[in-house]
C-alpha cells in the first residue's frame, strides 16, 4: 500500500500534467487559429477599406477635375466675351475716328470754299464801288446835277427795275431749291434742329435720378471714369454728374434710351455692385424688360380704342409714343385722342368709324422712330405702315395729315381736322390761351406790315399764315419776294416751334354788270 499509493499519486500527477499540457496545446492551437482567422478578416477588411478609399479618391478626383473644367470653361467664355467686347469697342472707336476725320476734312474744305467766296465777294464789292464812283463822275460831267440830285435820280430810275430783278432772282432761287430736293431737305432738317432748342427741350431731353447719398457718385464714375464710360456706351446717353446734391442727370434726345438708362441706373444704385460687367449685364436685362413694357403699353392703347390685329412692331412703336412728347403733350395720349375724335366724326358722317379710329391711332406712328430715321414723321410713319401691311387709306392719312402730300380720301381730311383739334385746343399743349392768341396776332401783324398786303390769316394753330395781297400793287413776280421777306422777318422777330408755312395769294377779279 505504501508503494501503490505514492505510485498512484505520481501517476495521477503525471496524467494531470499530460492532460493540462494537452489542454494548453489545444488552447494555444485554438488561439493561433483564432489569431489567423482575425488576421485574415483584418486583411480582408483592410483590402475592402483600401479599395473603398481608392474608389472614393478616384471619385473625388473626378469631381475636382469636373469642377475645375467648368470653372476653366466659364473663365474661358468670359475671356472670349471680353475679347469680343474689346474688339467691338476698338472697331467702334476706329469708326468714330474715321467719321471725325471725314468731318474735319469736310469742314476744312468748306472753310476753304467760304474763304475763297469771301475773297471773290470782296473783289466784286471793290469793283462795284469803282464802277459806281466812275458812273457818278460821268453823270456829274454830262449834267448840271449835284451829287445828291444825281443820286436821287438814279435811285428813282433803278428802284422799280431792281425790285423786279430781285423778285426774279428770288423766284429763280426758289425754283432751284425745289429742283435740288435733297439739299433743301437738309436745310429744313437743320432749321428744325435749330428751332427745337427752346425752353421745353431741357424738360424733354433730361431725366433726373435721385441718389441715396453723394458718395455713390464716385462709384458711378469709377476708376479713371471706366464705369461712366461703360454706362454711356451701353445706353447711348450722356450721364451728367455735377454738384447737384443726391442726384445725377441723364441727357439724350431718344426718350426710350433715356428711360432705359434711368431704370438701369436706379437698379445699379439699388444693387450696389457698380462695375463695367455688371453695368452691361443690367442694361441688357433692362432693355429686354423695357421691350416687354413697350408691347404692354401699345396693346393697352390699341385695346382702349378697340383696334386689333396690329403688327407687333406697330404695337411696340405705339408703346414708344408714351415716352415721346410734343410741346408737353404726350404723343400716345394725343394719338388716342385723335382716334376718338375721328371715330366720332366718321360716325356723324356715316363713314367707317373703326377705320377712322385706326387712322387716328396710327397717324403719328412715325414719331416713335423719327429720331432714328431721316425725314419728317409723316413720311417716316407712312413708310412704317407700308412695311407692315396697313391699307392705303391709313398710309395716305399718316402721310398727308400735315399737308406734305395730297390727300386722296375723306379719312385723310378727318385726320387733319382731328389732329388740329387735339393739338390746338387750349390746355392740350404747354401753352396758355393768352400766349397762344398773342402769338397768332403777332404773326398776322407781321404779315400785315408789308406794303401791298390786304389781309392775313394765321391758321393750323399758327403753323400756316395765308397772306392776301392787293393785285394792283403786287404783281406775280413780287409775291415770291414778299414770301421770302416775310419768312426772314418771322425768323428774326418770332420764336415758334417747328415750321410756319407761308402762302401768298394774289387774285385779280374783273366784275361787270349786264343791264
Amino acid at each position: 500500500m505504501i508503494i501503490v499509493i505514492p505510485a498512484t499519486i505520481a501517476g495521477g500527477l503525471v496524467c494531470g500534467w499530460l492532460i493540462g499540457r494537452t489542454i494548453e496545446r489545444n488552447k494555444i492551437k485554438k488561439v493561433k487559429e483564432d489569431a489567423e482567422k482575425i488576421l485574415k478578416e483584418a486583411q480582408i477588411k483592410a483590402e475592402e477599406i483600401k479599395r473603398k478609399a481608392d474608389l472614393d479618391g478616384k471619385e473625388l478626383l473626378y469631381k475636382l477635375r469636373v469642377d475645375f473644367d467648368k470653372k476653366n470653361e466659364s473663365k474661358r467664355t468670359e475671356l472670349t466675351q471680353l475679347e469680343e467686347r474689346i474688339t467691338q469697342r476698338e472697331e467702334n472707336l476706329e469708326k468714330r475716328l474715321d467719321f471725325i476725320e471725314s468731318k474735319e476734312t469736310d469742314i476744312n474744305r468748306k472753310q476753304e470754299s467760304i474763304e475763297k467766296k469771301e475773297q471773290e465777294l470782296s473783289s466784286k464789292n471793290n469793283e462795284l464801288s469803282r464802277l459806281i464812283d466812275q458812273e457818278k463822275r460821268t453823270l456829274e460831267k454830262i449834267s448840271s446835277l449835284s451829287p445828291q440830285q444825281a443820286k436821287e435820280l438814279l435811285l428813282r430810275r433803278y428802284e422799280e427795275e431792281l425790285r423786279s430783278d430781285k423778285a426774279k432772282m428770288v423766284k429763280q432761287m426758289i425754283d432751284e431749291l425745289n429742283e435740288e430736293s435733297e439739299q433743301k431737305a437738309k436745310e429744313i432738317i437743320s432749321q428744325a434742329i435749330q428751332r427745337c432748342a427752346v425752353e421745353h427741350t431741357t424738360e424733354t431731353t433730361v431725366s433726373v435720378v435721385p441718389l441715396p447719398n453723394d458718395e455713390i457718385k464716385g462709384r458711378i464714375i469709377g476708376r479713371e471714369g471706366r464705369n461712366i464710360r461703360t454706362f454711356e456706351m451701353a445706353t447711348g446717353v450722356d450721364l451728367v454728374i455735377d454738384d447737384t446734391p443726391e442726384a445725377v442727370s441723364i441727357s439724350g434726345f431718344d426718350p426710350v434710351r433715356r428711360e432705359v438708362a434711368r431704370l438701369s441706373l436706379e437698379k445699379l444704385v439699388q444693387d450696389g455692385r457698380i462695375h463695367p460687367a455688371r453695368i452691361e449685364e443690367l442694361v441688357a436685362k433692362t432693355k429686354q424688360e423695357f421691350d416687354k413694357k413697350l408691347m404692354e403699353e401699345g396693346k393697352a392703347a390699341s385695346f382702349d380704342i378697340g383696334i386689333h390685329s396690329l403688327h407687333p412692331e406697330l404695337i411696340k412703336s405705339l408703346g414708344k409714343l408714351k415716352y415721346r412728347t410734343s410741346f408737353g403733350q404726350n404723343a400716345l395720349q394725343h394719338s388716342k385722342e385723335v382716334a376718338i375724335i375721328m371715330g366720332i366724326l366718321a360716325s356723324e358722317l356715316g363713314l367707317d368709324a373703326h377705320l377712322a379710329s385706326r387712322v387716328g391711332l396710327l397717324h403719328d406712328i412715325g414719331k416713335a422712330v423719327d429720331h432714328q430715321v431721316e425725314g419728317t414723321h409723316a413720311q417716316i410713319g407712312s413708310d412704317l405702315l407700308k412695311k407692315y401691311g396697313e391699307s392705303e387709306k391709313v398710309i395716305n392719312a399718316a402721310e398727308s395729315h400735315h399737308e406734305e402730300v395730297e390727300s386722296n380720301s375723306i379719312y385723310s381730311i378727318l385726320a387733319q381736322v382731328a389732329d388740329a383739334i387735339s393739338a390746338s385746343r387750349p390746355g392740350a399743349r404747354r401753352e396758355t390761351l393768352e400766349t397762344y392768341v398773342k402769338r397768332l396776332k403777332k404773326l398776322e401783324s407781321i404779315a400785315n406790315s408789308f406794303e401791298g398786303v390786304e389781309k392775313s390769316f394765321a391758321i393750323q394753330a399758327g403753323r400756316e399764315i395765308r397772306v392776301i395781297v392787293k393785285p394792283n400793287k403786287v404783281n406775280d413776280e413780287k409775291i415770291y419776294l414778299l414770301s421770302h421777306e416775310l419768312k426772314k422777318k418771322l425768323e428774326n422777330e418770332m420764336d415758334y416751334p417747328g415750321n410756319i408755312k407761308i402762302v401768298v395769294i394774289r387774285e385779280t377779279r374783273a366784275i361787270e354788270y349786264a343791264k
